[in-house]
């Protein structure tokens, strides 16, 4: 099935052009239309890595953990204060995504999950960046070994707790924005929907 569409491209020029904070790259490919006609584009692409995200859910008292942190990228694009309330996240760094997500989960939130449950797999932003992210959900209670949080270097990052009925609200409002906390969050509300 898939083999039709890459023999329908043909990269012919790789060029670097910033390897700052992660990768930019500029690629010149061939690309064959349906029409039957090859022609030459470009496009760049930025490669930060695959990343994986979790929501952590206490289904006693239907509560969710979510992080919030200044993102600058939101603040030069119109967020008044750059704040972003988001699940847990990180960058794989060549770690299998299970492990990776627990990492960062412990970092970020300082609650220390053993058992993770995948959902699903997504690109974010396909137009321009490669990341693929891995997406999960996982449980929590009162009961879990909890330690520090706040992230590490130079993340200042708040751990907030609250009900699933308040961050649905808070999605209805603009309070959360982020796309990845928007998808676990309605997947975890289709998810107790379907199984009340």
């Amino acid at each position: 099935m898939f083999s039709e569409y890459t023999e329908r491209v043909e990269i012919t020029e790789e060029k670097l052009l910033s390897n700052n904070w992660y990768v930019l790259k500029r690629f010149t490919f061939n690309y064959l239309g349906k029409n039957g006609e090859w022609t030459s584009q470009q496009r760049e692409a930025y490669d930060r890595g695959n990343g994986a995200t979790i929501l952590l859910h206490n289904p006693k008292t239907d509560t969710v953990i979510l992080t919030r942190q200044f993102r600058l990228p939101t603040f030069v694009n119109g967020n008044p204060t750059g704040m972003l309330i988001e699940t847990c996240a990180g960058l794989l760094d060549d770690e299998d995504p299970d492990d990776a997500i627990r990492r960062e989960t412990e970092e970020e939130t300082g609650y220390r999950i053993q058992s993770v449950e995948k959902v699903m797999e997504a690109y974010m932003s396909p137009g321009s960046v490669t990341e693929k992210l891995f997406f999960y959900v996982a449980e929590y209670s009162a009961d879990t070994e909890r330690h520090v949080g706040g992230g590490i270097d130079e993340e200042e990052i708040d751990i907030l707790e609250l009900s699933v009925r308040q961050a649905m609200a808070m999605i209805d409002r603009g309070e959360i924005m982020d796309g990845k906390t928007i998808m676990l969050l309605q997947y975890l509300r289709l998810r107790q929907l379907a199984h009340p």
